[in-house]
């Protein structure tokens, strides 16, 4: 079957794999007003509840590592150059500071507490993955980021001044050096800042292969049976994956874009992931369940599924493990 390629309706871009996915705003005013509200409450973590894992904290500083800062925001570091994925370091992901989008922990680690960044990775435009403030800091630090965005979003840079952007679609590649190739592969979701620019522009995940060594970045998305098989067959035995595990209640609204931990272990499942990483959890509250609820829904997925856990963490913001 191969991967699906990006689709557009009327210069809009959409979901192959879905039509429908709730993000209109009448939808979101029928969320707000409780209308997808969960018949059945999802079970509370039992009391003293830790995950059935202990990380390995970094131990060799010459292996490839990986550091949650929070939210999607990792460092990565593997064969020589760093990345880091949809930068958010501000106290709020929205451009109005609403209390619902503040932060909900302290930073783990600055700007400028960053080892020198070689590339970033931005998955889509909405405000909690591509944050202005953060990019433009990290330019000022370092104008030679290589920035790496689906299509559509690289005039968003230039028009403030960046030009070390390389726009990808679905399926494209683009060669860090000869020994790095980052391939922009598909994700179920949506873009847009503005109610009148909704999926004007692409989203996406991005695997990057270095040397003996590859990283599968999901990005923001929903589950579909076809995509994350596909990259799994094309991309075998990923080393690491970033697989979200959070926003995902009420299902019936977050459901066609967010993954819940059930479908984060069957992308883990489908990609071949020797580890996976939780990520989209803990930082901003963008939906209803508690921040300690993803990690429990993770350990009963796993669990289900007879996975050994130490496979897939949800590991601390400002902890770093070898990978």
């Amino acid at each position: 079957m191969g991967l699906s390629s990006s689709q557009q309706v009327s210069g809009r871009f959409v979901n192959p794999h879905i039509k429908d996915i709730k993000r209109n705003l009448w939808d979101a005013v029928l969320w707000r007003l409780g209308f997808y509200r969960e018949k059945h409450p999802r079970l509370a973590p039992p009391r003293g509840f830790f995950y059935p894992a202990n990380p390995m904290s970094l131990a060799d500083p010459l292996r490839p590592s990986a550091l949650w800062v929070g939210h999607s925001t990792f460092i990565i570091q593997v064969n020589g150059l760093t990345f880091l994925t949809d930068p958010v370091f501000s106290s709020y992901c929205s451009p109005i500071h609403f209390q619902v989008f503040r932060r909900q922990q302290d930073l783990a680690i600055t700007i400028d507490d960053l080892p020198a960044i070689d590339c970033v990775l931005i998955s889509h435009n909405h405000y909690d993955h591509l944050d202005e403030n953060s990019v433009m800091q990290l330019h000022r630090r370092n104008s030679d980021i290589i920035w790496i965005v689906p299509q559509r979003v690289s005039n968003w840079f230039k028009k403030r001044g960046i030009h070390t952007v390389q726009e990808l679609d679905w399926n494209q590649s683009h060669r860090v050096n000869l020994h790095c190739k980052i391939t922009a592969v598909p994700a179920q979701h949506f873009s847009g800042r503005h109610l009148w620019d909704k999926n004007r522009t692409l989203w996406c995940g991005y695997i990057v292969e270095c040397q003996d060594k590859k990283f599968y970045f999901v990005g923001d998305t929903g589950y579909n049976p076809i995509d994350f098989k596909e990259i799994g067959k094309k991309w075998p035995g990923v080393d690491l994956s970033l697989i979200p595990i959070g926003v995902y209640v009420p299902q019936k609204f977050m459901q066609p874009v967010h993954v819940n931990p059930h479908e984060a272990v069957k992308i883990h499942c489908d990609v071949g992931s020797r580890l996976s990483l939780g990520m989209h959890w803990k930082t901003f509250c963008l939906s209803e369940e508690p921040t300690d609820l993803p990690p429990y829904d993770l350990y009963l997925a796993m669990k289900e599924q007879g996975l050994a856990y130490e496979t897939f963490l949800p590991i601390e913001p400002g902890q770093s493990i070898n990978w």
